[in-house]
């Protein structure tokens, strides 16, 4: 029966595209009904609202300037087991992660470790004539996703179900393949540049820069709910993923770090409230990357936000995929963010 599922579950991930092109036949219905529904006076409500519209569990944290960090559930942690949704379960980020990688490049940067006009072949020499223009794609580059490097999350041969587990896995999947562009020419965002970026960490640390991450970010802001794989958590505090019809819950695929919706939010305030770098790691991290990302990988999808106007961290975990679920995500994000605004302008009047 098992084995069934996982075919069922290759055969669903490859016809996704499908699935998003019929949405010009089969509108987005959720997601169009989130939308129109009456605006609640609170988040708990809005939360609530979600699972109506077709999600299995959703995690929100709210840490708004002047008030204590909130916590806001609702559906399923694990929908099998009927375990409801728990505010201090781990998710899997996804590429959330690439704000935690900025930041340790911009830091490298500062320290004179590593320069952003570095070339991809200078610090990885055995990717010329792997690589095409490896010679002038530069760190920077990498950073804003203007390599022109192909994204190997599109490779033909990638699969979401059984994703490569390691470097060498991952690279072989665009390895030889053509340039999407030349480089710096246009903005294509590739996860084979974060992929890069993490390898080039390991040489100029000599050390794994995970490690780094762990010791120049988390344990500086006393984050001690962030993983870098799902290796090194017990997989019963992690919150249960899932697609649109499948049954199969996906949390047992290893692909990034996982970390609370508490530990996300923390980092997201240190970063751009500036008590994570000091001003010249900051000065360089505003030129190269943003200050907020969303995450998706099979079963998962989040959103990391602050919004400077009402002076708010809002995390948003949500573990249902497929469909019109990554709409409806954004739709009841989008509205809890009201709500946010809507509540301070009444405390201010």
């Amino acid at each position: 029966m098992l084995d069934k599922k996982r075919t069922t579950l290759i055969l669903r991930i490859i016809m996704i595209p499908i699935a998003v092109i019929s949405t010009a036949v089969f509108p987005p219905w959720h997601g169009i009904f989130a939308w129109l529904t009456p605006l609640p006076n609170t988040v708990q409500v809005q939360v609530n609202d979600a699972i109506e519209h077709g999600l299995d569990g959703i995690i929100v944290y709210v840490d708004q300037a002047g008030h204590a960090p909130e916590f806001y559930t609702a559906g399923w942690k694990d929908r099998k087991n009927k375990i409801p949704a728990e505010p201090q379960s781990l998710f899997k980020i996804a590429s959330i992660r690439k704000l935690y990688l900025a930041v340790a490049i911009a830091k490298l940067v500062h320290a004179k470790e590593l320069s952003l006009d570095d070339s991809l072949a200078y610090h990885l020499p055995e990717l010329r004539g792997t690589i095409e223009n490896a010679e002038t794609v530069t760190l920077k580059m990498m950073v804003q996703h203007r390599s022109g490097i192909p994204n190997f999350t599109d490779a033909p041969n990638f699969s979401w179900g059984h994703p490569p587990q390691n470097y060498e896995e991952s690279l072989a999947l665009v390895s030889g393949t053509p340039a999407d562009f030349m480089p710096n020419r246009e903005y294509q965002y590739s996860n084979t540049n974060y992929l890069l970026l993490g390898e080039i960490l390991n040489n100029v640390l000599a050390y794994d820069h995970r490690q780094y991450i762990k010791d120049e970010i988390l344990r500086p802001l006393g984050l001690r709910n962030t993983f870098s794989s799902l290796n090194d958590v017990n997989l019963d505090d992690v919150m249960s993923g899932y697609y649109v019809g499948i049954e199969v819950d996906l949390k047992n695929i290893n692909f990034g770090m996982v970390a609370t919706a508490q530990d996300v939010g923390i980092f997201l305030r240190a970063l751009n409230t500036g008590l994570l770098l000091n001003p010249e790691e900051d000065a360089l991290y505003s030129s190269i990357y943003a200050y907020e990302h969303t995450g998706w990988v099979l079963g998962y999808h989040s959103i990391a936000r602050y919004h400077n106007d009402i002076d708010a961290v809002v995390i948003q975990f949500v573990n249902t995929v497929g469909d019109d679920t990554e709409l409806t995500t954004r739709v009841v994000y989008n509205r809890i963010v009201q709500i946010l605004r809507n509540n301070t302008n009444d405390d201010e009047t």
